[in-house]
Parts: C-alpha cells; sequence; structure tokens
C-alpha cells in the first residue's frame, strides 16, 4: 500500500515567485524541487488509495475553496518552510483529517531539509525570506497524493482531486 497525504498544489506562478525568491539555494540544505512543493493538508500513511479517496471525497463534499497566501520563511528542527497563511486552512485540514494527528496543524509549504543538530544552516534562508510574501489565491481544489521512496527522494503522484466549492 502507498503512503497517503492530501494536499493543497501552489499554482505556477506562485512556485515561479518562490523560485525567484530563492535564488540559487545552497548553504548544506537539501532542497525540495518545486515540483514537490505542497501545503499538507493531513497525513494518512499506508492506506489503500479507494478507500482513503472514498473517506476524504464524503469529508470535503460541499467545503468551500479557501484563499491561501505563502509568507515569511520559519523553521521547524531540521526543516526551512514558509508559512501558508489564509484563515480557512486549518478548517479543511481538520476536514481532512489533520485532527487525527498527535501535533497542532501548522500550514506550510516545505522549502528544504538540513541536519536537526545545525539548526544555523537555515539562518540565512529565514532572514532573506523573512519578507517573501506571495500573491493571494484561490485553492479550488485537494489532492490526495501517494508517496513513494526514489533514491533522488520521495516521489509524489495525484492519485485523487476533489474540488471545492468555488461559491
Amino acid at each position: 500500500m502507498p503512503v497517503l497525504f492530501s494536499a493543497l498544489l501552489p499554482p505556477a506562478d506562485v512556485a515561479e515567485a518562490i523560485t525567484e525568491a530563492v535564488g540559487t539555494p545552497g548553504d548544506g540544505l537539501r532542497w525540495e524541487p518545486p515540483g514537490r512543493w505542497h501545503i499538507t493538508l493531513a497525513y494518512y500513511g499506508q492506506d489503500d488509495v479507494e478507500t482513503r479517496a472514498a473517506w476524504l471525497g464524503e469529508r470535503l463534499a460541499g467545503r468551500p475553496a479557501v484563499d491561501v497566501r505563502l509568507e515569511k520563511a520559519a523553521t521547524f528542527p531540521g526543516v526551512l518552510w514558509l508559512t501558508a497563511a489564509g484563515s480557512e486552512l486549518t478548517p479543511l485540514a481538520h476536514a481532512a483529517g489533520a485532527d487525527a494527528e498527535p501535533r497542532p496543524y501548522r500550514a506550510h509549504l516545505t522549502l528544504a531539509r538540513f541536519p536537526r543538530e545545525e539548526p544555523g544552516l537555515a539562518a540565512r534562508w529565514t532572514k532573506g525570506l523573512g519578507s517573501f510574501t506571495s500573491r493571494w489565491w484561490r485553492a479550488a481544489e485537494v489532492t490526495l497524493m501517494t508517496s513513494e521512496r526514489e533514491a533522488g527522494g520521495p516521489r509524489y503522484r495525484v492519485a485523487r482531486a476533489f474540488a471545492l466549492d468555488r461559491g
């Protein structure tokens, strides 16, 4: 069974703005390629795609599209990320199952990873991207993603897409 999670995917122009803001990545961080950028709503672990898709479809039915913007960089231990802002992100994530996770939901887009014992590696980037702000966009689709291990890192694929109500 594949590893599954639900996510919002940034539009191409927002991904391009992030790429421009980052410039030439480096400094010992392992950068996520733009093709893997997403805002995780909920993580499900190993699960059956059809079963999870049916469950997620029921949970998302009738939910409104959400306005989203990416802004300033921050870190978790070992992770450099951009904050995902939008008042309806947390309720959407809880509908998608984030409320079942042991830690509080924090909407973000992972940019890079670094050794936990070297938090200073990300300092340049949190400062440099501290004023980054993307445009607002309306996220009108939640994707159910599969994650498969490959030599160059995980490979994400859209298993299903669920339209949100554009109201």
